[in-house]
């Protein structure tokens, strides 16, 4: 164990209050650890591990790739893999070394990247009497002295940054899902005042177009989540106006449920459905003479538009409409058990209805999962039918 460690810069490097307080922080939480006093807190970690945990995690720490970059080459002068942060860890690389490993990097471009590391205190320097870099040790090959760079800071840190890498990392899922969310609605727009203006529907479809436009300019890489959620906020009210003034230009014949001369119906055997305890709609009569759903594919794929984003070549009939159903379900977090045990119980038509349903409702259904498993449970029952949700989605649309 080193004697003696240098807390105070070279030449003109000036001592602050936070450097100070860093060290004398850094100090005591070592004597903690030493002391067996450390709790849950090792103040160890594989030092590969920490630094790609450090890279997802760099805009909490300020720091660029570069920054990086040259911490890994401090890094890889250790000759440990498992960093322990409960003694001074002193890397002491020549500057043509650390030059080498940072990619030929410049030493000035080096220096500034190491004033970053100091800043962001992930490392301590350690510098000797006359700034040069190197250890002395003992008869015995043990470190007396080291003079570098200290990377104790960077193990008793180790907690912190796995906890700002997975933050990070919930983030990033986050940012994608909502950009993914605002291409979806930007496309569903943009096809339907397309076929507004082919069809020549009446509506102010010219105005809804700039308006779209504008909600979709500049939507890059760069542009913070807050700012693209608010986008995200626009394109939805955007959306309700433009499938409000759709279904509102449609003719009677073109709402009408009978529009199914090639298209089969739902088969149900229930004559005379009544209420359970629970005021859903139960099945009575097995036996009972059977009678046709009003629903066809086409009327459901009105009520239900988005299932057909998840078809390879559209829904064109309804072995089309299980298929893009078995992807949705997933996508839904719907487990496969749940999936066969619905289409056991319901049939193949009525459970992919029922997950086209759900996918409309993505956003107020807290477990999609558990509410198909609920609803399996009362088809296996005879006491579920697809028509009190399919009437509550046409309410709610209307």
């Amino acid at each position: 164990m080193m004697e003696h460690i240098a807390t105070t810069p070279f030449g003109g490097g000036r001592m602050t209050a936070r450097l100070f307080r860093r060290q004398r922080a850094a100090a005591e939480r070592q004597e903690k650890l030493r002391a067996g006093d450390g709790g849950n807190d090792t103040g160890r970690a594989d030092k590969w591990q920490l630094l790609r945990a450090l890279t997802e995690a760099r805009r909490a720490y300020g720091l660029g790739d570069r920054t990086i970059a040259v911490l890994e080459a401090l890094v890889s002068f250790a000759t440990v893999r498992e960093l322990d942060g409960s003694a001074p860890l002193v890397v002491f690389p020549s500057n043509r070394e650390l030059a080498v490993r940072a990619r030929g990097m410049a030493p000035a471009t080096i220096r500034r990247h190491l004033a970053a590391l100091v800043e962001a205190g992930l490392i301590f320097r350690r510098d000797s009497a006359n700034g040069k870099r190197y250890c002395r040790r003992d008869e015995s090959g043990r470190v007396e002295d080291a003079f570098g760079f200290d990377l104790a800071p960077l193990a008793l840190q180790a907690d912190e940054i796995f906890a700002a890498a997975e933050a990070a990392r919930a983030a990033d899922r986050a940012e994608r899902a909502l950009r993914a969310e605002v291409t979806l609605h930007r496309r569903d727009i943009g096809k339907i005042v397309e076929a507004a203006l082919e069809e020549g529907r009446a509506g102010d479809w010219a105005e809804m177009a700039a308006r779209l436009a504008a909600l979709s300019a500049g939507i890059g890489r760069r542009m913070a989540a807050a700012e693209i959620e608010a986008r995200r906020d626009g394109l939805l009210r955007l959306r309700a106006e433009v499938e409000n003034a759709y279904l509102s230009s449609l003719s009677e014949e073109e709402m009408s449920a009978n529009d199914s001369h090639d298209e089969r119906h739902i088969q149900n055997s229930n004559p005379d459905p009544t209420l359970d305890k629970n005021g859903h709609e139960s099945i009575q009569g097995e036996a009972a003479p059977e009678r046709k759903a009003a629903i066809s594919l086409a009327r459901l794929k009105r009520l239900c538009p988005q299932i057909g984003d998840y078809a390879r070549d559209g829904i064109r009939n309804w072995a089309d409409l299980v298929a893009a159903a078995d992807l949705v379900r997933s996508m839904l977090g719907v487990s496969p058990d749940a999936w066969r045990k619905a289409r056991a119980a319901m049939g193949d038509e009525a459970a992919a209805i029922t997950v086209a349903v759900l996918l409309e409702r993505a956003e107020t259904i807290r477990s999609p999962g558990g509410y198909l498993r609920d609803l399996t449970a009362k088809a296996e029952r005879s006491a579920f039918s697809i028509y009190p949700m399919l009437q509550a989605l046409e309410r709610g649309k209307g």
